[in-house]
C-alpha cells in the first residue's frame, strides 16, 4: 500500500499528540506537559504518515547541541515522538520515517543523530547504537552516610521555588555541559521542563522542591526533589525522590548529598538517572546499601562517519583504517582512515587496507567513550584485521569520564 509522508502542519499537532498517547498507552498526559511539548516542537522537523485521512505514523526531531569527547558542542538532532499505529505495523511505515529523517539530517550537515528508545531492539537496524547508560539506585539513608570533605561546612543551603531558582540552576548546568560527553546544551524553552510538576503525576509525593547550595553568596550547586508522606507503626518512613543534583565542585557536591541524606522523616533516596561514574559511589559509606543498577540512555547514530570522527578528540594518538558497513546509509560504507590525538583529528576515505571492521552501529556505541571497541570485539561485533589495531583504537576512543544524557526528549 502507498502512504503519504509529509511535514506536520501546526494545526495537526493535537492529532499527532493524540496518536502518540494512543501508541504509548496509559492515561492522558497532564495539560502542563502537553503544552510544554507543543512549545518546543519544531514543525519543520516533525513528520507524519497518512493513510488517506488517518495519521498512522509520526516522528520528529529537536535541534540539540551535544558535548563530544574533547569538549566540542556538535549539532545533534534528537529523534522523538516516534510511533506507528497498531493497525499499520509491518508495512514499512517506520522505515520510511527513518529514511526521510536521516536523509534530512545529512542534507542539513548534521554528522550525528540520537534518540532514547522505548524499545532498544528496534533502532539497531537503522544504525543507532547504545552510547550512554544511566545509573539508578535506592539509598538506605538509615544505614548509609556520606563523606564530608574539608570545606563542606562553608556550603549554605537555601530553599527557593523551582521557578524562582531556575536561572541560578541553569547557570550551573550550563557550566557543566562542556565537562562531560553526552550532555546537551539547553535550547530555548527546554529549561522549563526541569520544573514541570503536575499534581496528578506526583504519585503520592509532595510538590517539587528546589534547594540552592551557596559558598560565600555564590550559587555552586542545586538539587530538585520531592518527598513522599509514608508512615507506619514505627513512625515516618518517607522517600526522597531525587530529580536533579548538580554542583560545580566536589565539595559542594558532597555537601548536597549530605543534605539529601539528612532530611527529617526520610529513610531513603531514590534516583533514576546519574552518570555511571558518579562520585556518589565514593561518597556513600556503604555501597551495598545504595542498590545500584543501570539501563541504557542515549542511542547514537553517525550520519556522516568522516565528519563525526573528525569532530571529536582522542585520548591517545590513533592512526587506524576502519572498514565500515552501513546498509541503511550506504554513503558511509567503505574504508576510512582516522588519525588524531588529544588536539584534533582527521578522518578521510582511503584505499588502504582495513585494520578494523565494524558496523556503523558499533561506531555509534563507541563514539562518546562510554563503551570500548575491545568490549565490542569481545562480543564479535568488531573484527581486528591488523594485530594491535584494536588496542590502539580502543584506548584512543575511551573518554576521561563516562558519557551521560542529562534528560530525555
Amino acid at each position: 500500500m502507498t502512504f503519504d509522508l509529509r511535514v506536520l502542519a501546526p494545526e495537526q499537532w493535537d492529532t499527532l499528540y493524540d496518536r502518540l498517547e494512543r501508541a504509548f498507552g496509559g492515561p492522558a498526559d497532564a495539560p502542563e506537559n502537553r503544552a510544554q511539548w507543543r512549545k518546543v516542537t519544531e514543525y519543520d522537523r516533525t513528520l507524519a504518515v497518512w493513510d488517506g485521512a488517518e495519521m498512522i505514523g509520526t516522528a520528529g526531531a529537536f535541534s540539540f547541541r551535544m558535548t563530544v569527547p574533547g569538549g566540542a558542542l556538535l549539532p545533534m538532532p534528537g529523534v522523538t515522538m516516534v510511533s506507528v499505529a497498531a493497525t499499520h505495523r509491518r508495512r514499512g511505515v517506520l522505515t520510511s520515517l527513518m529514511r526521510r529523517q536521516l536523509d534530512d539530517f545529512r542534507e542539513r550537515g548534521e554528522a550525528l543523530a540520537a534518540l532514547t528508545a522505548s524499545e532498544p531492539a528496534i533502532y539497531g537496524r537503522f544504525g543507532y547504537g547504545m552510547a550512554t547508560r544511566q545509573l539508578h539506585g535506592v539509598i538506605d539513608t538509615t544505614r548509609t552516610t556520606f563523606a564530608r570533605p574539608a570545606g563542606v561546612e562553608n556550603v549554605r543551603f537555601r530553599f527557593v521555588s523551582p521557578a524562582g531558582g531556575l536561572d541560578a540552576c541553569e547557570a550551573v548546568y550550563a557550566r557543566l555541559v562542556p565537562r562531560r560527553a553526552g550532555m546537551l546544551a539547553r535550547q530555548p524553552g527546554w529549561e522549563r521542563r526541569a520544573t514541570l510538576d503536575p499534581p496528578g503525576e506526583r504519585d503520592g509525593a509532595g510538590p517539587l522542591l528546589c534547594v540552592l547550595a551557596e559558598v560565600d553568596g555564590e550559587v555552586r550547586g542545586y538539587t530538585r526533589y520531592a518527598t513522599t508522606a509514608e508512615w507506619g507503626m514505627s513512625g515516618a518512613d518517607e522517600t526522597v525522590r531525587l530529580r536533579d543534583v548538580e554542583a560545580l565542585d566536589p565539595v559542594t557536591y558532597a555537601a548536597l548529598w549530605g543534605f539529601l541524606g539528612s532530611i527529617d522523616l526520610t529513610s531513603r533516596i531514590r534516583f533514576l538517572s546519574r552518570p555511571c561514574d558518579d562520585p556518589l559511589q565514593h561518597l556513600a559509606s556503604d555501597i551495598r546499601r545504595c542498590n545500584l543498577g543501570y539501563r541504557d540512555g542515549l542511542h547514537l547514530r553517525l550520519v556522516d562517519v568522516g565528519a563525526a570522527l573528525a569532530q571529536r578528540t582522542y585520548t591517545t594518538p590513533v592512526d587506524v583504517v576502519f572498514a565500515v558497513e552501513d546498509a541503511f546509509c550506504p554513503w558511509n560504507s567503505g574504508n576510512w582512515r582516522l588519525t588524531g590525538d588529544a588536539k584534533g583529528a582527521v578522518c578521510e576515505r582511503t584505499g588502504d587496507s582495513a585494520e578494523l571492521a565494524l558496523d556503523v552501529r558499533e561506531l555509534g556505541t563507541a563514539y562518546l567513550g562510554g563503551f570500548t571497541l575491545s568490549g565490542l570485539a569481545g562480543a564479535g561485533l568488531v573484527r581486528e584485521l591488523r594485530p594491535g589495531a584494536l588496542a590502539e583504537a580502543s584506548a584512543a576512543f575511551r573518554g576521561g569520564s563516562e558519557p551521560w544524557l542529562p534528560h530525555g526528549f
